[in-house]
């Protein structure tokens, strides 16, 4: 995704997001990303979360670079790249960009991208852990867990 700090200079947005869970993985805001980024941002998510079996991406620069299809080919994940011109065959990310414009890109004016990155980060945690999603029956799809006094009294530490 691209936007404009309110100086007129463009960022732009990677987004990444599970499928099964609706979770946004995350956003990272730049002025510039390139294949290098993409690969970094993947190479922690695949630590923390593991590596999964496929990958689904549209076909831009960033993805279909040669050190990135090398990578992902040696840590054993398939690609599915979106036909370009086809945004039906990717409707999650289609989805959650469209939510992601409609309810802080429209309604923002970034002065700094600093700001951008900032409230972009708010964003996906409000999103993952306050937002009800229809398609998990009215639940977050990582909700904050929330601790009661008798959960601290009772709790094994």
């Amino acid at each position: 995704m691209h936007e404009r700090t309110h100086d007129g200079r463009a960022f732009r947005l990677l987004t990444i997001l599970d499928e099964y869970t609706r979770e946004c993985l995350a956003i990272d805001v730049d002025r510039q990303m390139n294949h290098q980024d993409v690969l970094d941002r993947l190479a922690e998510l695949f630590v923390d979360r593991g590596v999964p079996e496929y990958i689904r991406s549209d076909n831009g620069a960033e993805f279909t670079a040669r050190a990135v299809r090398d990578w992902l080919r040696a840590v054993g994940v398939k690609t599915l790249y979106i036909e370009p011109g086809s945004p039906w065959e990717n409707g999650y990310i289609e989805s959650f960009n469209g939510k992601l414009r409609d309810e802080l890109l429209n309604g923002e004016i970034f002065d700094t991208l600093w700001e951008a990155k900032v409230l972009t980060e708010r964003w996906r945690r409000e999103y993952n852990q306050k937002r009800p999603h229809s398609s998990l029956d009215y639940r977050p799809p990582a909700p904050e867990a929330v601790l009661t006094r008798e959960d601290l009294r009772t709790s094994p530490v």
